[in-house]
């Protein structure tokens, strides 16, 4: 790329323009999975819509590959890539809350603790995800499952608008008054369709939950999953708790006498006061012998937070997913099999209920298409040193293979890793047709790729 190129860039460019030859690009180019190794030629550090204007224009007019990076949070690490044009809108933070409206507008740079933070001094919280760390943008635009699901929805489904800059440089807000169609892209569709410089959000009354895990033997996992399948589909939409084979990690969260203890376990979250919380979870209590159970009242942002500390960002990761609309045992046999086979202390295997509030949406009403699924499953590899990448990797795939047959046939986009256009249909199911139509329309010569990719139809 010609110097005077880039040259040319700067003079419309208030943000940070960053090299290869720069001391700033090793630490820019990086991402949250430590696995991901890509090279951008170069790396847009955007500071307000102007930026992401000339960013995009740039990109095009040089015929680059582009990738948007928020958060840089994405498993497969769709925020960069090799050769091309990163716009970085990791500093623009910006949150506006208006407590009477009881909404909060977003700058695509910020991550779910900024928000959290925000939020919490009013006594509200948007719902989003299960890591404090994890960016606004790529979770909300996948779906954004988390706590606060089963009462009040998916973030998607509390996202109220979204301004957008366009792959032809305009400037245009998604709402359902003004461009609907991008508006039910957006929700779901992931970074198909432009680079989304704000959104907002609707606002719940959330401050202090009561937040914690239960910890069973990993003995008794079949056990305790079969129960805990026909418990959450009875349980106040109040309370969630996502299911979890784990090796409990050697930290003063835990007990010492059960670090490095391989065991199954739900993690709690209720919005309702502690003796309803008590009440909710008491049926599950009484299901084989729990080796620790410690719920009480949290700070939401805490309790979202409560993670964070173990999932550092530069760890190894490679994980796969599938949605599932029932649990059969012959798949609860699957998971217990290699959840009792984990082959690091930070791999996990996660099932997230979905049922309540998600299910309310019909299934063509958002891009996002899974709505009747019972659970969203994730297998996660982790470790720290890239010597452990072919342990984690095998172990995850070959579970995958084992619980797939047993799915609902697609995922949720942001639990993917690159894993062709055939998974990204059956993730889309029957909307994806729709999608490629609205792809045309705002993205006809697929500008934004780098992504769970919809390619333009027609």
């Amino acid at each position: 790329m010609p110097v005077q190129a880039i040259d040319q860039l700067r003079q419309s460019f208030r943000g940070e323009l960053i090299q290869p030859t720069d001391a700033a690009y090793e630490a820019a180019r990086r991402v949250y999975n430590g696995m991901i190794d890509k090279h951008p030629r170069l790396i847009a550090r955007c500071v307000d819509v102007a930026d992401v204007i000339a960013a995009v224009g740039f990109g095009v007019e040089n015929g680059m590959l582009i990738a948007i990076r928020g958060g840089a949070h994405n498993g497969a690490g769709l925020g960069v890539c090799d050769d091309g044009l990163v716009i970085d809108l990791s500093r623009m933070r910006g949150i506006h809350v208006n407590p009477d409206a009881r909404t909060v507008r977003v700058e695509p740079g910020c991550v779910f603790g900024d928000v959290d933070h925000a939020t919490h001094a009013f006594g509200m919280a948007v719902p989003s995800g299960f890591v404090s760390s994890t960016g606004v943008g790529g979770l909300t635009l996948g779906g954004g499952i988390g706590y606060l699901s089963r009462r009040y929805g998916l973030t998607i489904d509390n996202l109220l608008s979204a301004d957008v800059v366009l792959a032809d440089g305009r400037f245009v807000t998604a709402s359902s008054e003004e461009n609907p169609d991008l508006f039910w892209a957006l929700r779901g569709g992931g970074g198909n369709f432009g680079v989304v410089t704000s959104f907002q959000f609707r606002l719940h009354p959330v401050s202090t939950v009561q937040f914690g895990p239960t910890f069973w033997p990993i003995e008794e996992a079949g056990t305790v999953l079969t129960a805990y399948r026909d418990f959450i589909q009875k349980a106040p939409e109040h309370l969630t708790g996502f299911f979890a084979f784990l090796i409990i990690p050697p930290v003063p969260l835990f007990p010492p006498q059960l670090h490095g203890k391989s065991v199954c376990g739900i993690v709690w979250c209720s919005t309702g006061s502690a003796e309803e919380a008590e009440k909710a979870i008491k049926p599950m209590q009484s299901v084989g012998h729990p080796l620790l159970h410690h719920v009480g009242p949290a700070p939401f942002p805490a309790a979202q937070s409560t993670f964070d500390p173990l999932f550092v960002p530069g760890l190894q990761w490679y994980w796969r997913a599938d949605n599932f609309t029932e649990l059969s045992d012959k798949a609860i046999a699957r998971f217990v099999e290699y959840g009792s086979k984990i082959p690091s202390l930070l791999s996990t295997i996660h099932l997230y209920p979905l049922n309540g509030a998600p299910q309310r949406v019909g299934k063509n009403e958002t891009a996002y298409s899974f709505r009747e699924a019972l659970f969203s499953a994730v297998i996660v590899g982790v470790d720290p040193d890239p010597a452990n990448v072919l342990a984690i990797t095998e172990w995850c795939k070959s579970c995958w293979d084992a619980v797939h047959p047993f799915s609902a046939g697609g995922s949720y986009v942001n639990f993917m890793m690159e894993e062709g256009q055939e998974r990204v249909q059956a993730s889309y199911r029957d909307n994806y047709p729709r999608l490629a139509e609205i792809k045309k329309k705002y993205d006809p010569n697929n500008v934004f790729r780098v992504n769970q990719n919809i390619r333009p139809g027609g």
